[in-house]
């Protein structure tokens, strides 16, 4: 009976020590599921945040085009007589604009004419005069418009002889 007595001590004790280390077990497994689970969703409410920042930020701008008509001008070359065709689309910051710019055509012409004529073949016969010539015509089209509300210009016929 003595040993009968140790064997359920000695079975008792590990038993014990068993459930101990079990109950730490699970909860430590608990804790690293809430730990992840938590760290899951937090991360995927911020991501979703963020998607939706990009979206505004990346929300394309409904620009609009509006064409002029040729212009035929004379260049300031004192050698000789030269002329310059160009065509020009604006593009406008938004539709509404259209309106403003129908109205507007007169002064746009004018200070595009103004401009051109004030040119040499010289400066505007290399790739570097033409882009210079594109960001005058915009700031100039800008303060006729309004700052802002011509964001490009692009030159879709452009002759010279």
């Amino acid at each position: 009976m003595a040993a009968d007595k140790e064997n359920p001590e000695e079975g008792g004790a590990p038993k014990k020590k068993g459930s101990k280390l079990l109950i730490i077990i699970i909860a430590i497994v608990v804790l690293a599921a809430a730990g992840g689970g938590t760290f899951f969703f937090l991360t995927k409410k911020s991501g979703e945040g963020k998607t939706e920042d990009k979206k505004k930020e990346e929300k394309p701008i409904e620009t609009v085009n509006f064409g002029l008509d040729p212009f035929v001008v004379n260049l300031n070359d004192p050698a000789g007589n030269r002329f310059l065709k160009v065509t020009i689309q604006l593009e406008l910051a938004n539709a509404k604009l259209l309106d403003q710019a129908k109205a507007k055509v007169p002064q746009m012409r004018d200070t595009v004419i103004t401009l051109l004529t004030s040119k040499s073949s010289d400066t505007l016969i290399a790739p570097e005069g033409k882009l210079q010539l594109k960001d005058e015509i915009t700031l100039r089209l800008n303060q006729v418009m309004g700052e802002g509300n011509v964001k490009n210009v692009f030159l879709t016929e452009f002759v010279m002889q």
